[in-house]
């Protein structure tokens, strides 16, 4: 098929058949919905005359019964074009037949081909092609939900706003490394943040069905595009289609649009609930009661189609889709009149000086809006969905007096693909996401993120109690480079060295980013001979991993070791200790600290009949059990690394084993326990027993649980390992780790300097304390700053001197020069300035300032040249 112009929204005539021509989606919509006409190819025609055929007789042509006016022109368009290019014989009556019909009653709801005398070949081939025409349903279907998949993005933007719902956490995480892998979805989250862009209504309550809005939106784009390309491929394949085929491409549609229409129901009913005028309200839920489809219409139409694919009625089926599908578009249109009616409704009708009415007596009456003498504060919309905002008071302009039911008849219309001004709709909003300045701004690489400033006050909190609890301990500062030779990172690590990041050669050196901090330390003690040293060290780490919810490919770790010769098991109490030290101080919540013994876990192996040289790959796969349970590991162990069934399960009995520590200890001590009879394992619960006294007298061993489970899948650990687990409600699995290696600052020196340490996920710990903070209803104070030097004027020399004067007192002061005072008023408590310093030009003149309590509401005339002395005095009561 060739056109006279690009698009078939613009075309008036379509040419069928030429050589080399292709059918679309949105040419064969064009001529179903009558928005073109049809020219067949005379080259194809030509073709079509037959060198012998049967002698025609009456036949009446099988036209589908159960197909509406546009299927059925959408199907007729597919069997006209399969015929045209069909190699069987044919005569060129039929093609022309169909044409003229179609180019007829284009505009009609009714569609006649009459009695058309067929020859034998020509009525076996059309009952060839007949089951293909049913993709020309499926090009009706690929086009409107296409149609559908952007104009619901703008809609659902719209519904943020009008029920203020809290997008941030929920759109921005979508590229912040967490790993979500869904492409589509990560679009959805990109083009809802360019809609919203410098939105001041979003932001504050938790919505289910906005949170669902990129999973819900990006499966409709994803299936949208699958079934864009198998329904390209089948309109233009000389292979036949079957309804069977037409059934695969549209089962995943349906369930998308139907998942589609019971979000954007929700939403729906968000708005309504969300419009302030009680009586406007009211009304609308009366219209929207009788005219929109129920989720109980919504889910029967979605199980018919369902029936009906299964009993294999496919015209019917294909039918019920795009029933299906014109359900959930009326539904989207609800969904913009009811955030349109709850951002702008009342202010916009009188604005345009007439009161809001409902038609028809649903509902009744007139609503009038506030009062006109109440000043209205002007909220800003998105930069997107400002412009959306706009297109519909255009599409109803000068409509306001004709009431609800008229404003609402009108956008089902302006929402409707087959209006002719629907096109400019969808460029409109595809204009706005594509050229909108947040779509050409650099994106974050998978696994890394930034922190705003609300995070960073949490961060640097959360690292100066972790400063103040190590430096309590007499640890002292330590940094070392990000990368290291490779030859220094690797074969530390087991199975995860694969997760080390290698960097490019650069002058024969073969380099790696820091896997973690515990391996350059134990390279620095050596580097420089120590025998003993105990550091601290807070530096980012990298790992080449695939990104999920709270593991990240950068992140911080919080490392304190402990090197050298001391007590039996000192310094492994008091890194435990410090371990719950930290997590009590940073308030994160319960927790646990689960505890084992390497030479514990080697003696478990051993007693098993594992082989030595599978000591640490088992003991990666028993590491996995918080993740996975033992019939998993299970299989694993067996199939994958060998191990006989019967070695796997007595492994089984031991891993089970966990409890309060000496009581699980005695347990494993008792005459009659196999640990016994094994050298390693003795000295381990030996070591054990002393390590839980000491936690027992210190307090702290309630947060301990001795677990034979724990594995720690690194190589150079070789006494006591732990792991804390967080035990709160946000999933972030592990959020602290460490334990003993005597042997690794040995790899680098020829002294043998044993070691033991603890690392603190803190990007996981960072995600907690932000978790609680918005349970709680708490914003974190970004900015110190205590006082807001307020000019009322535009003179900086005013601002410079009194701000400066702060300043050098040492006083933390940011100034703002604006001719308004509720400017000022608002920046201090948008900031959460405690204080301001007001200066108009009277104050000047009499020498006097304006200190202002924000939070009290007071404020007092103090003295020009006192003002420092009693601002100290009042931050410093």
């Amino acid at each position: 098929m060739a056109s006279d112009k690009d698009k078939a929204s613009e075309v008036s005539v379509i040419t069928l058949g030429g050589k080399g021509s292709s059918l679309s989606s949105s040419s064969l919509y064009a001529i179903a919905t009558g928005f073109a006409s049809l020219r067949l190819d005379s080259s194809a025609l030509d073709r079509l005359s037959p060198n012998q055929a049967s002698p025609p007789v009456q036949s009446q042509f099988p036209i589908p019964k159960t197909l509406a006016p546009l299927e059925l022109r959408a199907f007729l368009t597919v069997l006209l074009y399969k015929l045209l290019r069909s190699s069987d014989h044919s005569s060129t009556l039929l093609p022309i037949r169909i044409s003229e019909a179609l180019n007829r009653y284009k505009n009609s709801q009714t569609l006649e081909l009459g009695s058309i005398e067929l020859s034998k070949e020509e009525a076996s081939l059309v009952d060839k092609l007949y089951p293909s025409g049913l993709f020309g349903v499926c090009a009706v279907l690929d086009h409107e939900s296409a149609a559908l998949s952007a104009v619901s993005d703008a809609v659902a933007a719209l519904s943020c706003e009008a029920i203020k719902a809290d997008v941030a956490a929920v759109f921005n995480s979508m590229d912040s490394g967490d790993g979500f892998s869904a492409k589509e979805e990560v679009g959805v989250a990109s083009d809802m943040k360019v809609l919203l862009n410098g939105s001041k209504l979003v932001g504050k309550v938790e919505i289910d069905s906005v949170s669902k809005i990129a999973k819900v939106h990006g499966s409709l784009r994803e299936i949208v595009k699958l079934v864009h390309s198998k329904t390209r491929i089948e309109l233009n394949s000389k292979d036949l289609g079957s309804g069977s085929d037409v059934r695969t491409v549209l089962y995943p549609l349906a369930a998308a649009i139907n998942e589609l229409g019971e979000c954007s129901l929700s939403r729906v009913k968000a708005n309504l609930d969300s419009i302030g005028n009680e009586d406007l309200r009211s009304s609308l839920v009366g219209l929207y009661e009788g005219k929109c489809a129920s989720g109980e219409s919504l889910r029967n139409g979605f199980k018919l189609v369902l029936e009906l694919g299964f009993e294999k009625e496919y015209e019917k089926f294909v039918h019920q889709v795009n029933v299906l599908l014109g359900m959930v578009w009326k539904i989207v249109a609800w969904e913009a009149m009811t955030a349109f009616i709850a951002l702008e409704g009342v202010e916009w009708s009188e604005k345009s000086g007439s009161s809001v009415e409902v038609n028809g007596g649903v509902g009744g009456g007139n609503v009038k809006g506030d009062k006109k003498g109440e000043k209205k504060k002007k909220v800003l919309l998105g930069k997107g969905t400002s412009v959306i905002v706009q297109l519909i008071k255009d599409r109803l302009q000068g409509k306001a007096g004709d009431g609800i039911e008229k404003w609402v008849e009108d956008l089902l219309l302006f929402l409707d693909p087959k209006d002719r001004q629907f096109d400019s709709l969808l460029k409109k909003l595809k204009e706005i996401v594509e050229t909108n300045e947040s779509r050409r701004l650099p994106k974050l690489p998978k696994g890394t993120r930034d922190f705003a400033k609300e995070q960073m006050t949490i961060r640097k909190r959360a690292f100066s109690i972790i400063e103040d609890v190590f430096e309590r301990h007499g640890a002292t500062a330590l940094d070392t480079p990000a990368f290291e030779l490779r030859e220094t990172l690797m074969g530390k690590y087991g199975e995860d060295s694969k997760l080390v990041y290698d960097l490019a050669d650069q002058g024969g050196e073969l380099c790696s980013l820091r896997y973690d901090l515990t391996v350059p330390f134990a390279r620095y003690v050596a580097m420089n001979g120590l025998t003993s040293f105990k550091r601290y060290q807070i530096a980012k780490v990298y790992r080449r991993d695939n990104p999920s919810k709270g593991r990240y490919r950068e992140f911080y770790q919080c490392d304190l070791d402990i090197a050298g010769q001391y007590e039996k098991m000192g310094p492994d109490f008091e890194i435990v200790k410090i371990l719950t030290e930290l997590l009590d101080e940073l308030q994160i919540g319960d927790y646990e600290i689960k505890l084992n013994h390497r030479k514990l876990l080697d003696g478990m192996l051993d007693i098993c009949g594992v082989p030595p040289e599978k000591f640490r790959t088992i003991c990666s796969s028993i590491d996995k059990l918080d993740k996975q349970p033992f019939e998993q590991i299970r299989k694993e162990m067996v199939e994958e690394k060998g191990l006989s069934v019967e070695t796997a399960d007595e492994i089984g009995t031991f891993v089970k084993e966990r409890g309060q520590p000496l009581e699980l200890l005695s347990k494993l001590k008792q005459q009659g326990s196999k640990f016994l009879g094994h050298n390693g394992s003795v000295d381990a619960l030996n070591d054990l027993e002393i390590l839980f006294k000491a936690l027992e007298v210190s307090k702290c061993i309630d947060k301990v649980v001795f677990d034979l489970s724990l594995a720690r899948g690194l190589d150079y650990y070789t006494g006591v390992i732990f792991e804390a687990v967080f035990k709160g409600g946000a999933q972030v699995g592990s959020i602290a780790a460490g334990g003993r290696y005597d042997n690794l600052i040995g790899m680098f020196g020829a002294k043998q300097v044993p070691a033991v340490g603890v690392s603190l996920g803190i990007e996981r710990v960072f995600a907690i304390m932000e978790q609680l903070q918005k349970d709680q209803s708490q914003l974190p104070r970004a900015t110190k700053t205590e006082v807001l030097v307020s000019i009322l004027g535009d003179d900086l020399t005013q601002a410079a001197e009194l701000v400066s004067e702060l300043w050098n007192a040492k006083v933390k002061a940011e100034y703002f020069v604006n001719k308004r005072v509720m400017k000022h008023i608002d920046r201090a408590r948008e900031s959460r300035i405690p204080w301001m310093v007001i200066v108009g030009e009277r104050e000047m003149n009499e020498g006097i300032v304006i200190l202002k309590d924000i939070e009290a509401a007071k404020e007092d005339k103090i003295p020009r040249s006192s003002l420092v002395e009693e601002l100290k005095r009042r931050l410093n009561p």
